[in-house]
């Protein structure tokens, strides 16, 4: 097979400053592009990412900026000729870009949602930010960050031809394991968000307050300045992606935290879930449906509903115990999500929408319709 020619229109690829769009595309297409493929990737020229790039000339693709719909007429051409272009969720004037991507595109065009339930909860209140449910339908295929029975709804509600489950991952090479001294006893990672800021408060904050013998820290951006944080949590503004391996091998243990509208959809592991469990760092993860087809709990992650069961894992187990789950976590997650796994679930279901496109062509032309 030659290799394929693709657009991507994403969030951001340039900054991961407040979103993690940016490490689940460069480890995504750095795989992809292992594979032969091309891919330029079209990200919008905002001051907030400007101010805040750590990536600004990626070897895997060609990185360019453009500064609204009207500006994507220089890539007009690169677009049209392209074997498949993907637009990303939470891109700005997504609904615009998208119209234009659907109208000026001659081979398959996918929808890829980072944010599905998220998206889904604000089509269902008409919030039209960046999808509406009028551009599903006429996108070829529609990845979707959440499995489950999510893709049942997009392809049986919203007339999506093609839902397909492309999970975060991980890039083993920039993750590895490190032998580092422990500062903390839980870690979490992760920008502020409302919605996560109780199951934080439950899982980590608290306990925290209750066992001032143990440190803890939470870093990403976004926490509001009013936020009553225990003298044993400390605070990072920010650890951009190069730190992170050093920041989950410094920890004993760290958290992930799910937003609400994911908890509910179930199937949607974070990308930080990846990364940690490629590091060799324990997990403790607040519950959802789907968290088991990933990392068995009690042997390879561990779930928590309340602060007594995040205390009793911090004080309680022994060192061989939590070394021997976070060792288990990693060849999982090596052996069944890595990028190069995403890869190569999204190079196959770019040639399954190629495919079905020709069938139907092909139809059309038997049948004069």
């Amino acid at each position: 097979m030659n290799g394929l020619r693709v657009v991507v229109l994403g969030l951001s690829l340039s900054s991961s400053w407040g979103n993690g769009h940016a490490t689940t595309f460069r480890a995504l297409l750095k795989a992809f592009a292992a594979r032969g493929h091309d891919v330029l990737f079209l990200e919008r020229d905002v001051p907030w990412y400007a101010a805040h790039r750590d990536l600004v000339d990626p070897d895997f693709c060609r990185l360019e900026f453009y500064s609204g719909v009207h500006d994507l007429e220089r890539h007009r051409d690169r677009i049209a000729d392209a074997d498949a272009v993907i637009v990303g969720s939470y891109v700005p004037d997504g609904v615009d870009v998208g119209r234009w991507v659907q109208r000026h595109a001659r081979g398959v065009v996918a929808f890829y949602d980072i944010d599905t339930p998220v998206t889904l909860a604000k089509l269902e209140r008409g919030d039209y930010e960046y999808l509406s449910p009028q551009l599903i339908p006429d996108y070829d295929v529609y990845f979707s960050f959440t499995g489950g029975p999510t893709l049942d709804c997009l392809m049986n509600r919203y007339g999506s031809p093609a839902a397909r489950a492309l999970y975060c991952s991980v890039d083993p090479e920039l993750y590895p394991a490190l032998v580092r001294r422990k500062r903390w006893d839980l870690s979490y990672l992760g920008t502020y968000s409302p919605d996560r800021q109780p199951p934080l408060e439950r899982l980590l904050i608290e306990p925290a307050r209750r066992a001032p013998h143990l440190s803890f820290v939470v870093a990403g951006p976004q926490y509001p300045i009013d936020i009553d944080w225990p003298k044993n949590v400390e605070r990072i503004d920010h650890v951009p992606p190069s730190e992170h391996p050093a920041f989950y091998a410094e920890s004993r243990f760290t958290l992930n935290v799910t937003r609400a509208d994911m908890i509910r959809a179930g199937f949607s592991p974070s990308v930080r879930l990846f990364e940690a469990a490629a590091c060799g760092t324990p997990i403790i993860s607040d519950i959802w449906d789907g968290i088991d087809t990933l990392l068995d709990p009690d042997r390879e992650i561990i779930l928590a509903k309340t602060s007594n069961d995040v205390l009793g894992v911090l004080d309680a187990w022994p060192e061989a115990r939590r070394a021997a789950l976070g060792a288990a976590a990693q060849r999982r997650i090596l052996a069944e999500h890595t990028a190069a796994h995403r890869a190569g679930t999204l190079e196959s279901c770019l040639m399954e929408a190629m495919g079905r496109r020709q069938r139907e062509y092909r139809l059309a032309l038997e049948t004069g319709t």
